[in-house]
């Protein structure tokens, strides 16, 4: 087991949680095991340099994606980011899209969003100290609006500084009713990923970011042969022609995954040069008042 001074000195302030096709490319890596109160991290944490800064990258789903989103002890991964001294998390997540303006390809820095969930441990407070975490705004703007300048200058990207991620249990994907639904309560993109992430990352006082990556169009899209994508419906809603259903795919999802790694590598590699490392930030102290 790692000691504290062991620990201190395989520190890095950023770290990066990789989901479906955003693996990064580290120099100098060394593998290490943090041992956590919560049990096993989802796969060893490797730190290395990149682009001139110390960043640590943990997989989530674990050495050749073997863990389900639902399975996923972000407790213990949030716990050992924190032990290696992490300030910054940069959450690439692949999404469907809930909104016909959010096509395949797209960026969203998100910064809201719904917990759908149902069974995940969601906080390192169970007893003797309580927590009320606030997350009214959850997300870094601060790295939001870094990662948006950014990727306004990578030609061929769109992406939108601003979206709320509705975050479901999985693994399964949603049915048609759900995904009409959660189009009517405002949500832009629909994943399995962000939450608990983001609300641990507070309890630890870690700015987060989430970099949602659109690789299809959810269940609530069909296809009218003239006016192109609409909500499924017996007939077309604009000119009442026939509406082909459309379906995600894990096909589709790594496909566009494939395309979205290229543009995901150049923010990366232009925007973490940049992070400020000691700047002071709100989520640096979203425990104050929070604990009882």
């Amino acid at each position: 087991m790692l000691s504290k001074q062991d620990l201190k000195s395989k520190s890095a302030s950023i770290a990066i949680i990789g989901g479906t096709g955003s693996g990064v490319e580290l120099d100098n890596i060394e593998e290490i095991k943090v041992y956590t109160p919560y049990g096993n991290t989802s796969d060893f944490v490797k730190v290395g340099e990149f682009k001139g800064k110390k960043v640590a990258f943990i997989s989530r789903h674990g050495a050749g994606h073997t863990t389900p989103p639902h399975k996923v002890n972000s407790r213990a991964n949030l716990w050992a980011l924190k032990e290696l001294g992490v300030k910054f998390i940069i959450s690439p997540s692949a999404v469907g899209s809930l909104k016909k303006e959010h096509d395949k390809r797209k960026f969203v820095m998100v910064d809201q969003y719904i917990d759908r969930t149902k069974k995940r441990l969601d906080t390192f407070y169970e007893g003797g100290q309580v927590c009320h975490i606030s997350q009214a705004d959850p997300y870094c703007s601060y790295l939001n609006n870094l990662f948006y300048e950014t990727g306004k200058s990578i030609e061929g990207l769109e992406i939108q500084n601003g979206g709320t991620y509705v975050c479901i249990e999985g693994p399964r994907f949603s049915t048609r009713a759900e995904s009409k639904m959660f189009r009517q309560w405002g949500g832009d993109i629909i994943g399995m990923t962000t939450y608990p992430e983001v609300v641990l990352a507070a309890e630890k006082e870690i700015c987060y970011c989430c970099i949602a990556m659109v690789t299809d169009l959810d269940v609530w899209a069909g296809e009218c042969s003239i006016c192109g994508v609409v909500e499924v419906q017996e007939k077309c809603a604009k000119c009442g022609g026939p509406v082909e259903k459309l379906a995600v795919s894990i096909e589709e999802i790594l496909g566009t995954m494939e395309k979205n790694a290229g543009n995901l590598k150049k923010m990366l590699e232009l925007t973490i040069p940049k992070i400020d490392t000691e700047r002071d930030c709100a989520c640096k102290h979203t425990l104050t008042g929070a604990i009882i």
